[in-house]
């Protein structure tokens, strides 16, 4: 979607220096830049290739402000956080969907509260008293609140406005996602928890009921088959702002908090808790009730005992069982000292 420069030097809050009337369709990288796209570069030494570059305009940190080269006249947008400017820009610049319409294949009860502007895919099906918000799109294939009569009674689906749920996204009864929230395709929200008691005289293991509930806030984005468990007895919740990756698993009672980013193949056992800000990279395997305190940083692989409490805003975690990066480097190098004089 076309936007000039003054218009998106508006409503970015950036300071233009050149024409504000050009033009631009798109945003791009360097390599790929064309005549009417936008690029970004976020450190000094890569403003000259910027600027030599294809591209209609570029949005740079407060470094270029005084580096404007006399030789080119390509307009630079001046930004504290270029890169976050960058994605908002990408944003702004998004052709949006036309032609929102409910698919004939599309199954859709009568029950079902559907809000304005609605997009149904092709062979989704929505189960009784589904309520969806204005401006929601459903991909084809989704099954929203039909489990097979298997789940939760009386307490349907519930999706909030301008949502995004990619083809093929399963969402059992007693779920409700906030607004703007994003499944990628696959995805599985609401099924029941890995939880089951042991009958000590026959060794027979039978499921501990799941009958609880799961809240996703507003602006979370969830991964391709990533899957959150149902609570319980009460219920599992993903704060505001959350970030899962891909093939994530979250299981039943997991509290998460307000931006919290998790990588992919990352497993989250029941009813860990996980404070705001936290950064878990790909691979960590959390075990239940643990606690993750807020703005730590589980390095890749690390793993998580049982009850264990993780505390330390800003540090890094690494290993099994996780701790200090530098606790853990300080012990490898250690054995590794250790190793040559043994040889």
């Amino acid at each position: 979607m076309k936007q000039t420069l003054r218009d998106l030097a508006e409503k970015l809050g950036c300071r233009l220096l050149g024409d504000n009337s050009i033009t631009v369709v798109t945003v791009s990288s360097l390599q790929s830049a064309k005549s009417d796209s936008l690029v970004f570069v976020d450190d000094a030494q890569h403003l000259d290739a910027a600027l030599r570059s294809s591209a209609a305009a570029v949005i740079a940190g407060d470094f270029a402000a005084g580096n404007l080269a006399a030789s080119t006249t390509k307009p630079i947008l001046i930004s504290a956080q270029p890169r976050l400017t960058f994605a908002r820009a990408a944003k702004l610049l998004r052709t949006p969907r036309r032609n929102r319409v409910i698919h004939p294949s599309a199954i859709v009860p009568a029950s079902a509260e559907i809000g304005k502007n609605v997009a149904i895919g092709p062979r989704a099906i929505l189960g009784e008293h589904v309520k969806v918000g204005d401006e929601t799109t459903i991909g084809a294939g989704s099954v929203i609140g039909d489990d097979g009569g298997n789940a939760v009674g009386g307490n349907p689906v519930k999706i909030g406005s301008h949502c995004r749920l990619d083809a093929n996204v399963t969402i059992y009864p007693g779920t409700t996602l906030g607004d703007r929230v994003i499944v990628q395709a696959g995805a599985v929200l609401g099924s029941a928890g890995f939880g089951y008691v042991r009958d000590s005289q026959t060794g027979r293991y039978e499921q501990f009921p799941q009958v609880g509930r799961l809240v996703i806030e507003d602006d979370v984005e969830i991964g391709a088959n990533s899957t959150i468990d149902r609570g319980a007895l009460d219920e599992t919740r993903i704060g505001r702002g959350t970030k899962i990756d891909n093939l994530v698993h979250v299981g039943h009672n997991v509290q998460i908090g307000q931006d919290v980013v998790i990588a992919a193949q990352t497993g989250l056992s029941g009813s860990a808790v996980v404070e705001a800000n936290v950064i878990i990279g790909g691979q960590v395997g959390i075990a239940d009730h643990v606690r993750i305190e807020a703005g730590a940083i589980l390095g890749a692989q690390s793993g998580i005992p049982t009850k264990k409490v993780i505390r330390g805003k800003g540090v890094v975690f690494w290993g099994t069982p996780a701790r200090p990066i530098r606790e853990y480097l300080k012990e490898l190098a250690f054995l590794s000292r250790s190793t040559k004089k043994n040889r």
